[in-house]
């Protein structure tokens, strides 16, 4: 058995990368003194939509006095409590509190995943339960 990838000769029909992805908002890219705090040595991205829901400032959120740093600190740190506690795998659900529409906090369900980026790197996605 060969060490080549099987496709390795192939022509690249189309890439989209995770650099494309941020570029285009798609993904939005955690602060990194933010993320360095909260115990993160690899790059960290929301999706959109998870952005949307637990990071940006809605009026609610407004209301309620919150920040973005703070919004940002609440995802990053229960991403890394996630992941120490479950170290096998490269996906994990946590819950944050987050204040959405209204001034009261939400229980938001959250999926980190763990993976290459676009130079085999390890990189780290937060995104919504049922996003790939």
């Amino acid at each position: 058995m060969s060490d080549t990838p099987l496709f390795a000769d192939a022509d690249e029909i189309h890439f989209y990368g995770r650099a494309q992805a941020l570029s285009d908002g798609v993904l939005v890219a955690a602060p990194e003194k933010l993320c360095r705090e909260a115990g993160f040595k690899i790059p960290v991205a929301l999706t959109a939509a998870a952005h949307a829901l637990c990071v940006q400032l809605s009026p609610a959120a407004e209301r309620a006095g919150n920040s973005l740093d703070g919004r940002w600190w609440d995802v990053l740190y229960m991403a890394r409590v996630a992941v120490a506690r479950n170290r096998e795998g490269h996906e994990q659900l946590f819950v944050v509190y987050v204040v959405t529409t209204a001034v009261r906090p939400s229980k938001v369900i959250l999926k980190i995943t763990i993976g290459p980026g676009d130079d085999e790197e390890p990189v780290i996605t937060i995104l919504l339960p049922d996003e790939d």
